[in-house]
């Protein structure tokens, strides 16, 4: 079985919280992150995924490498971690322009449709079980 490679970055404020994005159509939230493409090393799907899912870019030397993660059984995620600046509180101005074609209306729909900083708690609320699990068990 070909095991796929999931790469995502947790954007983590000073006081412990941690940047998620509202998985369009469903309850729960998820970090940025998405497929290792063909050629790309983890970093640039990292950054990649980052800006697809909200906009966001940070300079490469602020991605800390976390490592590789067992997550499922035909996944694996390979995480960074980027300290977020002092200042940004607000996300309103975090956009998703990565797209799936919707299907009920056809329609391209971003993949995430939200934003927010939760705490560990919250986190564990939020999560999809095996994915609250994995982020709970990092030190963020």
């Amino acid at each position: 079985m070909n095991i796929a490679t999931s790469c995502g970055t947790l954007v983590v404020k000073k006081r412990g919280t941690l940047l998620l994005c509202h998985v369009t159509g469903t309850e729960h939230w998820d970090i940025p992150k998405g497929l290792l493409d063909p050629g790309e090393t983890t970093l640039d799907a990292a950054v990649r995924e980052l800006h697809e899912e909200t906009g966001l870019e940070f300079s490469r030397d602020r991605f800390i490498d976390l490592g590789l993660f067992s997550y499922r059984r035909d996944k694996q995620l390979y995480l960074f971690r980027v300290d977020a600046p002092d200042d940004f509180d607000d996300l309103g101005h975090l956009i998703c322009t990565s797209h799936f074609m919707h299907h009920v209306t056809g329609q391209p729909t971003p993949e995430m449709d939200g934003f927010c900083w939760a705490t560990r708690d919250e986190v564990r609320m939020l999560c999809w079980p095996r994915m609250g699990s994995l982020l709970l068990k990092l030190d963020w």
